[in-house]
């Protein structure tokens, strides 16, 4: 009996390995792809916040990214991408593998049934344990982001590269420094998460129990597009002010432009409009859709060769 129970474990912590190597290799290719878009949406998002004088002069993504390339070429595109695969390596796995056990841990006590407010509650509580652990990574990627805009308007960069910038900011700031924005990055997480996560199982299971497709190529791409919707629509106001929250830096002063995060909401409300918390919407959209396709396209195919069960 015990021995059955101890290969029984084994399986389990294997097949968790499994999935956990498979979450990593999957984000790494979808971020590598899907990088430019993320940068691109991280510059629109800071655009404008030191303007209290006067509101900001329009701009969009193409702009954006067209003065990117022009400025520092290709390569510009991908300032910063070392941090968002270290993030990912740790953030993905994590959010990833939890909510599937706590998903299945629910289903066996409700009966293998589970509504779409559950999921969506499994989702923002993995997505917050996930950000938690993976946002010093995300302050470091996106402080070595936004340098590449300080440097197109004639300033040094902060940062040299990823160790660097650990250094520094925990010299300036202390080791808490790395956690700087880390409220707005969680309430981020929850909602990218829950939308996310519990949109893309519940479209999936929709699909196949209508037949729609198979749980082939189809079915994957139909709900991660709708996923990547949700997931952008309720997260983009709680992401413009995390990426500012995490950007800011006190002056020699000891200054701050943002008190909190809420500071940080009034404020960009208040400079620069309401639509200014939707800023880089298209791009989170367009990065977080093909960010999603190639994501979960790639996981499930990894799962089918490791010899896992679907999603």
């Amino acid at each position: 009996m015990r021995s059955s129970q101890s290969h029984g474990l084994d399986q389990i912590q294997t097949q968790t390995h499994k999935k956990i190597l498979l979450t990593s290799l999957s984000a790494i290719a979808a971020e590598t792809v899907t990088f430019p878009i993320d940068l691109t949406k991280t510059r629109l998002q800071l655009h404008g916040e030191s303007l209290y004088a006067t509101r900001a002069q329009p701009t969009n993504s193409f702009r954006v990214a067209t003065e990117i390339v022009r400025q520092q070429g290709p390569f510009g595109l991908y300032q910063g991408l070392s941090p968002a695969i270290l993030r990912h390596l740790f953030y993905t796995p994590i959010r990833i593998v939890g909510y599937e056990n706590l998903r299945n841990f629910v289903a066996k006590d409700d009966g293998g049934s589970i509504s779409l407010y559950t999921k969506a509650l499994l989702g923002g509580i993995s997505g917050v344990i996930a950000q938690a652990v993976a946002s010093p990574a995300d302050l470091i990627k996106v402080r070595m982001q936004a340098d590449g805009r300080m440097v197109s308007q004639g300033h040094n960069p902060r940062y040299t590269g990823p160790l660097d910038a650990f250094c520094k900011i925990v010299r300036a700031e202390g080791f808490g420094g790395l956690w700087k924005g880390v409220l707005p990055n969680i309430q981020r997480a929850f909602l990218v998460n829950m939308g996310e996560l519990a949109c893309y199982d519940h479209a999936k299971q929709f699909v196949l129990q209508n037949q729609i497709a198979a749980d082939n190529i189809y079915a994957h791409t139909l709900a991660s597009t709708m996923s990547g919707l949700c997931a952008t629509a309720s997260s983009c106001p709680a992401d413009v002010v995390k990426t500012r929250m995490m950007n800011q830096v006190a002056s020699k002063e000891g200054e701050i432009k943002y008190r909190n995060s809420y500071d940080c909401l009034v404020k960009t409300v208040r400079i620069e409009g309401l639509r200014a918390l939707w800023k880089g919407f298209f791009p989170t959209w367009a990065r977080l859709g093909p960010w999603q396709f190639v994501f979960w396209v790639s996981y499930e195919k990894f799962r089918q060769a490791a010899g896992l069960s679907s999603f």
